[in-house]
């Protein structure tokens, strides 16, 4: 496993995080006590040091699991978790959602089953249409220098309400926004417009979730399998809906056919070319170390073009547009 350093931080994470929503089995679909802890115990011995949950994944198992499996081992670990929904089904609204209030009872409900007295990374899962960038920026503050929170990130925001966080943050000398989390694949690469500018340019570290696109990028499902198309009440699933997407899964299977590597590897190392951290999300064992084999082999320059080409999106009117001065009148002739 290599490493790198996370956004301006100064965090040495490894090249792939792990993700554990299906730790538990909460939401009926998932990974019992001994597979999650046969993962966990395996992404650690690869070197995987950056593990990412949440208070409402599996309604709070997936924290619980991991405050024991890191017992004795937590500074092996950078531990990042989310907070907005809540640990239990039909949360009340007091305790979900992003107001400071919300935050202050997540935040210590999250250290009790965590079992730790602070949290390394801490999201907010995402915007919950009401709570202002200024709430959000003050609690982060507060949880920072009470000492239960080390960096504060963002999950699932758009990257105008990201750069206004951000902005906030540093005029008010609070504790730094320092990470942004998003969705990334072959089949949803909408965040390369904005999301992925913006954090570069605001020196965020960035990680990027559901790399093989719910498991469609896997191939999986043209063979009969279920997995995420059902699991989750088909949530997190993008489906093989287009003759696009069709074309990007040719192409990944073409290429995994030609390196002899699984087409999960190939997505995933695909993900990782764009200079964040991706998630994986493994539900077995079997599906961990497969994941971990895209850290194994680098795709060549060619078969990343070609993945970019047979993946790429038709641009948004701004970014087709060009703006060529005209040399008689001086003024710009748009050209759609």
């Amino acid at each position: 496993m290599k490493y790198t350093l996370f956004g301006k931080t100064g965090l040495r994470v490894s090249q792939v995080a792990l993700g554990t929503g299906n730790f538990g089995t909460g939401w009926g679909y998932g990974a019992d006590s001994e597979e999650s802890k046969a993962v966990f115990n395996a992404y650690a011995d690869a070197g995987g040091n950056f593990i990412d949950t949440a208070d409402v994944y599996q309604f709070g198992q997936s924290e619980e699991a991991l405050g024991v499996l890191l017992e004795g081992r937590r500074e092996d670990f950078v531990l990042a978790t989310k907070f907005t929904n809540g640990a239990v089904p039909n949360a009340n609204r007091l305790v979900t959602g992003n107001s400071r209030k919300s935050m202050v009872a997540s935040v210590e409900s999250s250290l009790k089953r965590l079992k730790t007295d602070r949290i390394d990374i801490y999201w907010v899962h995402h915007p919950d249409g009401a709570t202002p960038a200024e709430e959000i920026v003050r609690g982060f503050e507060d949880l920072a220098r009470a000492g239960k929170i080390l960096y504060a990130g963002l999950s699932n925001f758009p990257a105008w309400r990201i750069a206004r966080a951000v902005t906030l943050a540093e005029v008010t000398r609070a504790v730094p926004i320092a990470a942004a989390q998003f969705e990334h694949s072959l089949v949803h690469r909408e965040p390369e417009a904005d999301l992925f500018p913006a954090s570069e340019a605001l020196g965020l570290g960035v990680v990027t979730w559901s790399p093989l696109g719910g498991g469609m990028l896997t191939g999986k499902y043209r063979q009969g399998e279920k997995g995420r198309a059902e699991g989750f009440g088909g949530r997190v699933f993008q489906p093989e809906n287009s003759s696009q997407r069709t074309q990007v899964l040719d192409t990944v299977l073409a290429i995994a056919n030609e390196l002899g590597v699984g087409a999960d590897q190939v997505a995933i190392a695909w993900a990782g070319t764009h200079g964040a951290v991706p998630m994986i999300g493994p539900r077995t064992i079997a599906q961990l170390n497969s994941n971990l084999g895209a850290l194994s082999f680098e795709l060549s320059a060619e078969q990343v073009s070609r993945l970019d080409v047979v993946s790429s999106l038709v641009p948004s009117a701004p970014a087709r547009r060009s703006l060529p001065w005209s040399a008689d009148a001086r003024v710009p002739s748009v050209v759609a």
